[in-house]
């Protein structure tokens, strides 16, 4: 009977070292998660206007963001003109907007009838040829950029978006 028992006090000995290992693995892997979760939170998951996340930023970089106006964007009327297409039976319509830079805006409005006449005479003076591309089309708003900052002003004019471009 003693052989008995020594052979089932083995057994009893290493289940408890198997639930020893079980514990640790089971701790240590909850601390590897619980760390892995903070670390994806902390870099991914914090929101921006977190005071923590704050407190990283420089506060040159976040008096920059403050100051920076979007620029403004201007809408121009519709323009409609017969293309230099010979027999005249070619039209081009076009809206475009303007982004201009911050309190450019009561200025190009008060050269509005400058700007029409400009795109008018640069937007007729086209044939269909000259603008049936997508490579000529980006041309024609960098001609566009040009009349407009002769009126304007250089430097003053960001950029020209074609909302409407329909040729027939």
């Amino acid at each position: 009977m003693a052989a008995k028992k020594n052979e089932t006090e083995e057994p009893t000995e290493k289940k408890k070292g198997g639930k020893l290992k079980l514990i640790i693995i089971l701790v240590l892997l909850l601390a590897l998660l619980g760390g892995g979760g903070f670390v994806a939170w902390k870099f991914f998951l914090q929101p921006e206007g977190d005071p923590a996340a704050e407190g990283n930023a420089t506060g040159d970089a976040a008096a920059k963001a403050k100051e920076e106006v979007p620029p403004e964007v201007v809408k121009l009327d519709p323009f409609v003109v017969n293309l230099a297409d010979p027999m005249g039976r070619r039209y081009l319509k076009i809206t475009m907007d303007v982004e201009v830079e911050p309190g450019v805006t009561p200025e190009l409005n008060a050269a509005m009838v400058k700007v029409k006449d400009s795109l008018l005479l640069l937007l007729s003076s086209k044939t269909f040829s000259e603008i049936s591309s997508m490579d000529q089309k980006i041309e024609l708003k960098n001609e566009i950029m040009e009349r407009l900052s002769q009126v304007v002003g250089k430097g003053k004019i960001k950029n020209i978006y074609f909302t409407e471009f329909v040729i027939q």
